[in-house]
């Protein structure tokens, strides 16, 4: 074995460990959001020292789920292609996958979140992508609101009240009792007050 080997394949340890350790706070805090770093060791079949190794504190648990939301925040622009498809588009299929980012991530968006403004801590990466959308709808004449950052704000606000909406709502009007039908209309519903808060001609 090369000298290099042990660094390497401990690192990859640990990063395993830490992998490990995320899966099971999401499962866990996802039942009790008061769950203790005990209990999601024991939920990630680790050692208790092994996790307050890796995570000095429930803050820095969450802070590390937070990253991880934004990574996956990122890879939804990415699938969105914000640079380079045609913006309308690319702002319905972020909505949507905005929308299911919030159930497959509930709980710990609930715990990461501000909860007056309803609104997760973004990283640098994911706000400008998000402010290149508002651009480029912007040069496309598709809104008239020209400054970026407040687009975003508007954006995430609306998002955050249409998630709130109680199936019944009758702003989702016409959709069934199937999940997705719920959130493909709150998505939707999202999209269209967008356009038309940022002064689009053309909601569809």
């Amino acid at each position: 074995m090369s000298a290099e080997a042990g660094p390497r394949r401990v690192r990859a340890d640990a990063e395993r460990s830490t992998t490990r350790i995320l899966d099971a706070a999401e499962d866990v805090l996802a039942v009790d959001a008061n769950a203790t770093l005990e209990r999601i060791a024991d939920a990630a079949g680790l050692a208790r020292a092994t996790v307050h190794r890796r995570f000095s504190s429930r803050r820095a648990l969450l802070a590390a789920l937070t990253d991880r939301l934004n990574e996956r925040y990122l890879r939804a622009l990415d699938q969105t292609r914000v640079s380079a498809a045609p913006p309308v588009a690319a702002l319905h299929r972020l909505t949507e996958l905005v929308f299911e980012l919030k159930v497959a991530n509930q709980a710990v968006m609930e715990l990461t979140t501000d909860p007056e403004t309803g609104i997760t801590a973004l990283s640098e990466e994911v706000v400008a992508g998000l402010d290149l959308l508002f651009t480029r709808l912007r040069e496309a004449g598709e809104i008239t609101a020209a400054e970026p950052a407040w687009c975003r704000q508007v954006y995430l606000a609306i998002v955050h009240e249409a998630w709130r909406l109680p199936a019944d709502s009758p702003a989702l009007a016409g959709t069934t009792d199937d999940p997705a039908g719920v959130l493909g209309a709150r998505a939707d519903l999202t999209f269209r007050t967008v356009l038309g808060a940022l002064g689009g001609g053309r909601p569809q």
